[in-house]
């Protein structure tokens, strides 16, 4: 493959999607972006990385004077003033690195609405990874991010609940709805080295 693309990737937490994504990378030679997307965005605008994190996949914080109704609310908009740091300004410098990181290399993007960011962009598949929620408890203790099943079962909700608000808000489509993905897969039903080479081939099929 020639030319550039992109493979985004959608994920419900514990589901291993961020795991996923980085064999995808790995075995195809190209770039991966997570949580380094926020850095180098970060980097570029300016902005301190922490404002990042505390934004990272989840609704802005309606802050006075930041937001204003009366004027008609435009998900997209964002606002120069440096001494104004708003969600969604955060949201633009990471929209915008996305697009530049699309036009200059090839690469696997995770989570970030990088799907609908690069709608309009060629070149670009988008997948979402999910699985059944015992899997996913089972992965998410295995990980150390959580101590017993329910704590496990209570996180997984929790993060799933910020990045669905984050996703439907920022754009017209439904995280986790089949018809707003090029390819959903169950990472349960196989190991994920054969998910990746599934997915790979599949790439490839489309790419040409």
């Amino acid at each position: 493959m020639d030319k550039k693309f992109t493979i985004t990737v959608g994920r419900t937490f514990g589901s291993g999607g961020r795991v996923l994504g980085r064999l995808i990378a790995d075995r195809l030679g190209i770039s991966f972006y997570d949580k380094r997307l926020l850095l180098e965005a970060a980097r570029q605008s300016g902005v301190a990385p922490e404002y990042f994190e505390r934004n990272d996949e989840r609704m802005p914080r309606f802050i006075s004077g930041v937001f204003s109704f009366a004027h008609g609310y435009n998900p997209m908009a964002w606002y120069s003033d440096p001494t104004s740091i708003s969600s969604d300004s955060i949201y633009k410098a990471q929209c915008d690195f996305i697009r530049e990181l699309a036009a200059r290399e090839s690469c696997v993007i995770v989570g970030r609405t990088a799907d609908y960011v690069l709608r309009d962009v060629p070149g670009v598949i988008n997948i979402f990874v999910h699985a059944p929620e015992r899997d996913c408890i089972s992965r998410i203790i295995e990980r150390h991010d959580a101590l017993s099943p329910d704590e496990a079962r209570a996180l997984a909700r929790r993060a799933n609940k910020l990045r669905s608000s984050f996703y439907n808000f920022y754009t017209d489509k439904t995280w986790g709805d089949a018809s707003s993905y090029d390819l959903t897969v169950d990472s349960s039903l196989m190991p994920m080295e054969r998910l990746a080479d599934f997915i790979i081939s599949y790439v490839r099929l489309r790419l040409g």
